[in-house]
């Protein structure tokens, strides 16, 4: 199963009027750093400060009236967990998230806030997917994966229509679009809309060290699962192995991957804090990362850079502001 450019758009049009179409931003002294045409795409400002809205409300907006009574599952470390919330909030859907207990107490509160239910694991001992397979199981409720369905991919493909659409607007081709990186919704979503759109523009990708998953995938030619002792601040990224549907997309569809280290991103959230006036949560900042340290090249480049999120926890993002990280 695959995701075409007509379902990415069929999604655009039933998240119009709901999800915020994020400006394309552009930073002088961003592109002087550079040395490129840069712009961002900062989904920090998208309905429960991630991108994960479009996707999720794209998915439970196509259920039945049975399936809507019945209610939905999903299990995420807190961004999926809120656009699942507010998507079922938004059309009246009981919604219960499986949450890791190290989440963020900002995207637990919210998804709470939103009116779901919770139930925490153990993301170093226990399994999520078992976990949310027995509770649809018992209340005959629907999984809503984080990324691997196709209607979740559709809706994060808007991202990348939006880009484009966007750019050309401007007067601008787009030579690369770079975006971060952890199950590959978001990725493989935007890059079928872009190649969709603009083939000759090149999809990079970005996601934390040790959690390289898709880059090293990407390498072998085969799919590749994460060291289990490995540890990241970028709790948004840290999915065990690419899935099932965004790996054959990423792998057609992506020119490159780079790893960052947690250094690098805290590097980079302190600069686009301080320089380009953004709060942006370690996961959501990988790709500007992999731009600023020059893993992903953009000198004499037109580019977009996706921002994805910006729900980090205050704690630790003041560690991160006095380079404590």
């Amino acid at each position: 199963m695959t995701v075409s450019l007509a379902d990415i758009q069929a999604a655009a049009a039933r998240l119009k009027g709901l999800a915020v179409e994020t400006p394309l931003i552009e930073s002088p002294a961003l592109n002087t750093r550079l040395g490129g045409r840069v712009f961002l795409k900062p989904e920090t400002m998208q309905r429960a400060g991630a991108f994960k809205f479009r996707g999720a409300y794209n998915r439970l907006s196509q259920l039945s009236d049975a399936e809507r009574a019945r209610g939905v599952v999903a299990f995420s470390s807190g961004n999926h967990a809120q656009g699942v919330a507010l998507a079922a909030q938004i059309l009246e859907i009981p919604a219960l998230i499986v949450m890791p207990t190290d989440a963020p107490t900002v995207k637990v509160e919210a998804t709470k806030g939103f009116g779901a239910e919770i139930r925490f694991y153990d993301r170093f001992t226990e399994d999520r997917v078992a976990i949310a397979d027995q509770i649809a199981a018992e209340r005959g409720c629907t999984v809503v994966p984080s990324y691997d369905d196709p209607h979740i991919i559709a809706g994060q493909g808007t991202l990348g229509l939006e880009i484009v659409e966007q750019a050309r607007a401007l007067g601008v081709r787009l030579d690369r679009v770079l975006s971060p990186v952890g199950g590959g919704g978001l990725i493989a979503g935007t890059s079928t809309a872009v190649k969709g759109l603009s083939p000759a523009t090149e999809v990079w990708g970005a996601e934390p060290a040790g959690f390289d998953e898709t880059r090293r995938s990407l390498e072998s030619g085969q799919r590749e699962t994460i060291d289990k002792d490995a540890r990241s601040i970028c709790d948004a990224l840290l999915t065990p192995i690419p899935g099932d549907l965004t790996w054959p997309i990423n792998q057609r569809n992506l020119s490159g991957i780079a790893a960052v280290t947690d250094a690098e991103v805290a590097e980079a959230m302190r600069y686009a804090f301080s320089v380009l006036k953004l709060v942006v949560e370690p996961g959501g900042c990988v790709a500007l990362t992999a731009a600023l340290t020059g893993k992903v090249d953009l000198k004499g480049k037109a580019a977009a850079i996706v921002l994805s999120g910006g729900n980090v926890d205050p704690g630790l993002f003041a560690q991160v502001l006095n380079g404590q990280i």
